[in-house]
């Protein structure tokens, strides 16, 4: 991996890093010089972004927490600041679906998704708000998708999130600028993790078909982004979100 300057000694937080994009995004930024709070639901899957981060050269600690508790949210930043000294990167990651036809979708569904997806967004941006600040550095990162942009039958919770993520991103990046926050986000097209490997054959023919460079993404195509985003590569850059799904939306 290269070294993009800005990463090297600096200390990032990745929500949902176990797996799939989390798990990419911990390697990457760990290859490039951060030290890596890798959150996930349990302390044994976070292990696994542990794993990842230490293949890659890097050091990282494992952490578990239910994203949607702002409390541990707040407690995980604590320890986080405690054990080396500051908190410069957040990665708010973690995500679920739970798809269904309106008319059928159920209000644990809607909560479940806004709550994950959106509302834990809020409160570990406002978790490492104080020490970001108070450093005048920072960069969070939101990890939205295209279906925030172009939208999808079946999926109006997991839209209605990941949209807000834009708006968030937004207003965060007006609100925390001139303390030397920035706050962008990254919207994935169709990527190849595990969960697309479940997809009938057919819905991954149909998909291609709509992408101009003729391939699903990888999940390093993402975490390449978010090494740039969090790096003084792009120190000028904040309030944009990157569209990294191989032209699908256009």
């Amino acid at each position: 991996m290269s070294n993009l300057d800005g990463l090297q000694g600096k200390v990032a937080i990745v929500t949902g890093g176990s797996r799939g994009i989390g798990r990419a995004i911990v390697a990457r930024l760990a290859g490039q010089g951060a030290k890596v709070a890798v959150v996930a639901t349990s302390e044994q899957s976070a292990g696994l972004g542990v794993e990842a981060a230490q293949a890659a050269g890097g050091e990282a600690c494992a952490y578990a927490a239910d994203v949607r508790d702002s409390a541990r949210a707040k407690e995980v930043v604590g320890q986080v600041v405690e054990a080396w000294g500051g908190v410069n990167i957040l990665v708010n990651n973690a995500g679920v679906t739970r798809d269904q036809l309106l008319m059928r979708m159920s209000d644990e569904d809607i909560d479940t998704v806004i709550d994950t997806n959106l509302k834990a967004a809020l409160s570990w941006t406002r978790a490492v708000a104080k020490p970001m600040m108070k450093a005048r550095n920072g960069s969070v990162i939101n990890i939205s998708s295209i279906v925030g942009l172009v939208g999808s039958p079946g999926q109006s919770n997991y839209a209605a999130a990941k949209a807000g993520l834009f708006g968030v991103t937004r207003s965060l990046a007006a609100e925390l600028g001139a303390r030397g926050v920035r706050v962008n986000a990254i919207a994935p097209g169709f990527i190849q993790t595990d969960m697309t490997k479940e997809l009938g054959e057919d819905l991954v023919k149909a998909s291609l078909e709509k992408i101009p460079l003729n391939r699903l993404g990888d999940p390093d195509d993402i975490a390449r982004g978010v090494a740039f985003l969090a790096s003084d590569e792009a120190a000028y850059v904040t309030g944009t979100t990157l569209v990294i799904d191989g032209g699908m939306s256009l």
